[in-house]
């Protein structure tokens, strides 16, 4: 007996949806189910939404970050501090952008070092960022990436890269706000211990 599938249609639907970050095979195949059959449902509305940011969200040329015009609102707004705070992705600026600690702009690496995966810094926006540094007059680089292995190679990285051409600083990393020494595992806390500060 010939084993049922769904229509070609829907098949084609759930590879498309497989093919997204986080989505495996039976979540792709839920989403798919639900798109098509839910009343509350919005097909035409979803295609429309990711058409219109394609055609209309580029990456900022100066920071990475996305843009709808030529630079970011960021990049363009004349009251930022003379910053930079480096992150690994264009995702990572919201939250520091959210908590409102941060006043300067932010500069998008693309990713971090990983010789493993054959990541180098031609492969990263590292040439942008020293053009950066020497032609905006910046005053301090703070470096906000991982700390994985990757992360720390790369913050080691362009430490020594900008050395001389401002002040870099490193997020302090530590035990997060109402979490227990139960779950911290031993590079945090050792993190923890190296940027205690008086009480």
């Amino acid at each position: 007996m010939a084993r049922i599938e769904y229509p070609e249609a829907v098949g084609t639907l759930v590879d498309e949806l497989k093919a997204l970050p986080g989505v495996g095979p039976r979540s792709a195949e839920r989403i798919a189910i639900w798109l098509l059959q839910h009343p509350k449902s919005d097909p035409a509305g979803l295609a429309a939404a990711l058409t219109r940011a394609k055609a209309e969200v580029s990456s900022c040329p100066m920071c990475g970050f996305f843009a709808t015009s030529e630079r970011c609102s960021i990049c363009d707004h004349p009251n930022r501090e003379r910053t930079l705070c480096v992150v690994e992705q264009p995702t990572d600026v919201l939250p520091m952008e959210r908590s409102g600690v941060f006043k300067g702009r932010y500069h998008c690496l693309g990713g971090r070092l990983s010789p493993l995966d054959n990541v180098t810094p031609d492969d990263l926006r590292i040439a942008g960022l020293v053009r950066r540094v020497e032609e905006e007059g910046v005053e301090e680089v703070i470096l906000a990436l991982g700390a994985d292995v990757e992360g720390e190679a790369t913050a080691s990285y362009l430490g020594d890269l900008l050395k001389g051409k401002c002040r870099v600083s490193r997020l302090a990393q530590g035990l997060p706000a109402g979490g227990g020494l139960e779950h911290a595992d031993a590079l945090t806390l050792a993190r923890a211990f190296e940027g205690r500060r008086e009480q």
